[in-house]
């Protein structure tokens, strides 16, 4: 063990020994479920990245832990017209090698975010702007093609960077730290691709002294090794605490469990775009088949109700979830009362097949991450096991996320599960990734189904347009109807987040998801 690592973990297990004071804290570890990809901010649109990124780098506008927008590097944004806003930054704001915040840096970053190559790129968040005008230092104009009302709402997720890191600096300078510069409370110390990163506290953050001095954010992607962590006191906190072990954490009075429901909706998407047969579906006797059946609604519509969605959230996650039919959860902006659950009907799912011309069912794998969603790979095997019942014969394929979504970036796959998370606290994210036709600007980036409907995409785009927030939930609210009536994609649940924490600490739970030790603080 490295001097650096015995300081940390010694002045993290001091903190939080019984009778310590944890305000005195001057070190945290803190124990994630799943690595980031690259520390590079703008690699790739998945929370673990997303969470890391916000401890070092800053948005123009922030977001609080209900997804609220709050000013950040910008203290005031208005529209000057229907297709121009202005962005005043904050005065006096540094970055991490001491060079002042400009517009430049917003111009530079928003030149940069499209060049990434990445597996989902950031660049959906800026399709809609068409210039970038640098006012003055402290003052940037965009100007979008159309009317634009979310402009403020998808600039949050991106992070800005100096330019004077020059054209395009390649994701591996960041890993390395050389690249990693931002304005976050908290600076890059060093990187252990899944096993940890280190920060230390930013002196000179304008938003107010961070409350840890260093941060040893530790990659622990095994459930039970996790929760051991947090109860020998190797780790101050986790996060994704495992269902199984809810129960006896409870009860543990050397510890704190906080939760709070999510954005993120776990669901299963299918190969709906191939005509002549799909890569993992063979018939009954695993004969060739010279159709996809997939492409049938009714087909989609039986494996659906053959899930017992109530039941996967009961026994499987332990009531960690709330059973879904759509992205939004209830009492969200954009959720529709009108959309149902599926109800659990085998008896329909067989006639729906009988039907759709598959009496006897087929064949076929269902894949998905084993590393990634909370119990990803037990609910794989729960789905297979209800769809092998009406017929449809289903093998489990459970890879980490990683492997899945390589397979998937090549469409090699016939149903798949992931999650999706809504973290701008509206569904606009989703209709235009998730469900959005593929190859339309901005649109269908995590679209791997290849789903595509024009009368969905048209609503989609009205509501994009709207800045009538009533107006335009209802637009939103109607395009969601139009996918989930098509069986786009079959939602299950809408996930829970569970930390754990050593007594002494709290944490300040994001509908997010978001793990961040800038939302850890001493209990009062």
């Amino acid at each position: 063990m490295t001097r650096m690592k015995a300081i940390l973990m010694g002045a993290a297990l001091l903190a939080l020994a019984p009778g310590a004071r944890p305000a005195l804290a001057q070190a945290l570890s803190m124990g994630v479920s799943a690595p980031p990809a690259s520390i590079d901010p703008h690699y790739y649109t998945l929370t673990p990245n997303i969470m890391l990124s916000a401890h070092m780098f800053e948005a123009l506008v922030a977001r609080d832990e209900n997804s609220r927008l709050h000013p950040g590097l910008a203290e005031s944004w208005k529209r000057l017209d229907d297709t121009t806003w202005e962005f005043k930054l904050r005065d006096g704001v540094t970055f991490h090698n001491g060079e002042k915040l400009t517009a430049e840096d917003v111009a530079y970053t928003l030149k940069r975010v499209p060049q990434v190559q990445s597996p989902s790129s950031f660049a959906v968040y800026i399709r809609a702007i068409s210039d970038v005008e640098v006012v003055d230092p402290l003052t940037v104009r965009l100007k979008t093609a159309n009317p634009y009302p979310l402009l403020p709402n998808d600039l949050a997720q991106i992070f800005i960077l100096p330019h004077s890191l020059g054209e395009n600096p390649a994701s591996a300078e960041f890993n390395s730290g050389k690249a990693t510069i931002g304005t976050g409370p908290y600076r890059f110390v060093s990187y252990n691709p899944n096993d940890r990163v280190e920060m230390a506290r930013n002196d000179a953050y304008w938003g107010g002294k961070p409350q840890w001095e260093k941060v040893d954010y530790r990659i622990i992607t095994n459930a039970p090794s996790r929760v051991a962590a947090l109860l020998s006191g190797d780790v101050a906190m986790i996060d994704s605490v495992p269902t199984a072990d809810l129960a006896k954490l409870r009860r543990d009075d050397k510890l704190n469990i906080v939760e709070g429901t999510s954005l993120r909706l776990v669901f299963l998407g299918l190969d709906v775009f191939r005509e002549d047969g799909s890569p993992d579906i063979s018939g009954p006797n695993g004969e060739k088949l010279d159709k996809n059946p997939l492409q049938d609604r009714r087909v989609r519509e039986a494996l659906s109700v053959a899930i017992n969605r109530p039941a996967i959230v009961s026994r499987v996650m332990e009531g960690a979830a709330v059973a879904a039919g759509q992205f939004m959860p209830p009492g969200a902006y954009g959720y529709d009362p009108s959309i149902p659950v599926p109800p659990y009907d085998p008896a329909r799912a067989r006639k729906l097949l009988a039907e759709a011309g598959y009496p006897n069912g087929f064949t076929i794998t269902l894949r998905g991450p084993n590393d990634r969603y909370v119990n990803d790979e037990q609910i794989q095997q729960v789905v297979a096991q209800m769809w092998s019942r009406i017929g449809v014969k289903t093998s489990v394929d459970a890879q980490p996320l990683a492997t899945v979504i390589g397979r998937l970036n090549r469409f090699d796959a016939s149903a798949y599960l992931l999650g999706w998370s809504n973290s701008t606290g509206e569904p606009s994210t989703s209709l235009r990734a998730v469900l959005g036709s593929r190859g339309a600007p901005g649109r269908g980036l995590a679209n791997y189904g290849r789903y595509s409907n024009p009368k969905m995409d048209e609503i989609t785009t009205r509501g994009l347009a709207t800045f009538d927030d009533e107006a335009r939930e209802k637009l939103l609210q109607e395009a969601m109807r139009v996918a989930m009536e098509d069986v786009a994609v079959i939602p299950l649940h809408t996930q829970k987040s569970v930390w754990g924490l050593r007594r002494g600490l709290t944490y300040t739970p994001r509908v997010d998801e978001q793990t961040t030790a800038m939302g850890v603080h001493p209990v009062q």
